[in-house]
């Protein structure tokens, strides 16, 4: 575990409504003067192209509207993992068995692979201090592209961000966006992004629980009209994979409801381009919008993970595979906050024109205060 601070250069973003109140995309580290340039065509193999179901959803809120600047903790170099078959089908989660071991250490061994299996279940109740206000492991059926959340989902899901809605590289001139009806598909029980590009464009998609709330949450601004998704404080888990795309990333987050950063902080887990290590980052109330605390991971995306958010008065705490990564508790955020499972691209670069593949989520939970 590493724990240092991270300097990100200010983007100029802008806050989408909707459902009820402001949405606002989450920064990322982005020169003003510079839009991102595609991966040279030689850096992605190949993929077959694949045709969605629809070819378009339900537009969903309303346009985009100009907010305040919102950068994002930038990940450090990492290696690359192996090259993953980008155009790979979506497939339930590998068994966790252990390895052939000596007679002598079969005990630790089982008592380590019950753990992990635990770990990658879906947890299903309360937890101490925690209070569970949704689940999701998307049982109810598939969804083509095109369809999403459908009726199987629409009562626990928002597809986000509208079709054409420029995502973070989007607003400062890059060729990407938000595209939930090209993009999400439930398909073997997971929630699955295809990203690819279509006509020069790389689309992501951007879509949220409705997490169920009494809608109590104090709020520094009374206007702000009561969100699906909000939470003052809160713990999240995630169970989820990727394939190795260069040029596209997650930064699945939670941001102010009052969408003024950085003022009111930012919490990002996982984050990261989808073909290095990933990352989380607890980003500081107040006016310096570099000031931020990050905490490597130095696991990649092409293996099942759970990563989960710990958001208490005074902590905001990393869990990764049932093991801390560290806590920041410097300014971090003290009013409501919405979740996001933002997916984009061309940070920093985009991706090659052939890049695509899939981000598989098998299963999310949330918990607030209780």
């Amino acid at each position: 575990m590493r724990r240092f601070g991270v300097i990100a250069a200010v983007a100029t973003l802008t806050a989408c409504g909707f459902i009820a109140g402001p949405v606002a995309m989450e920064g990322q580290k982005l020169s003003p003067d510079q839009v991102p340039a595609p991966e040279p065509s030689g850096s992605s193999a190949p993929v077959p192209s694949v045709s969605p179901s629809r070819a378009a959803g339900s537009a969903r809120g309303t346009s985009p509207k100009q907010s305040a600047a919102t950068p994002s903790a930038a990940a450090p170099p990492a290696a690359a993992p192996p090259a993953a078959t980008q155009s790979a089908a979506p497939r339930p989660a590998p068994e966790l068995r252990a390895q052939e071991q000596p007679a002598a250490e079969q005990p630790a061994r089982k008592r380590q692979q019950s753990d992990a299996a635990l770990v990658h279940k879906l947890p299903t109740g309360d937890l101490p201090g925690w209070k569970q206000v949704f689940r999701e492991q998307f049982d109810k059926g598939d969804v083509p592209v095109g369809a999403f959340p459908g009726p199987a989902y629409s009562a626990k899901w928002s597809a986000g961000y509208k079709d054409g809605t420029p995502d973070t590289a989007g607003q400062k001139g890059a060729k990407s966006g938000y595209y939930p009806s090209k993009v999400l598909s439930v398909k073997n029980g997971m929630l699955d992004w295809y990203l690819h590009s279509e006509d020069g464009i790389a689309m992501g998609a951007a879509p949220s629980p409705k997490i169920s709330s009494d809608n109590t949450v104090p709020s520094r601004d009374p206007s702000l009209l009561p969100r699906h998704n909000s939470l003052l404080y809160g713990r999240i888990s995630v169970r989820f994979k990727a394939d190795a795309l260069r040029g596209y990333k997650i930064a699945w987050l939670l941001w102010p409801d009052s969408g003024v950063w950085p003022r009111d902080g930012e919490i990002d887990f996982p984050e990261g381009d989808l073909a290095r290590s990933f990352y989380g980052a607890a980003h500081y109330r107040g006016n310096d919008p570099s000031a931020s605390d990050m905490f490597r991971s130095e696991v990649f995306f092409t293996d099942w993970h759970v990563a989960t958010i710990e958001w208490s008065p005074g902590k905001v705490e990393f869990i990764l595979d049932g093991k801390s990564l560290g806590a920041s508790t410097t300014l971090t955020p003290n009013t409501p906050m919405h979740y996001l499972l933002q997916t984009e691209a061309c940070l920093p670069r985009c991706p090659a024109p052939q890049t695509a593949g899939h981000v598989y989520l098998d299963w999310i939970a949330v918990w607030k205060r209780a």
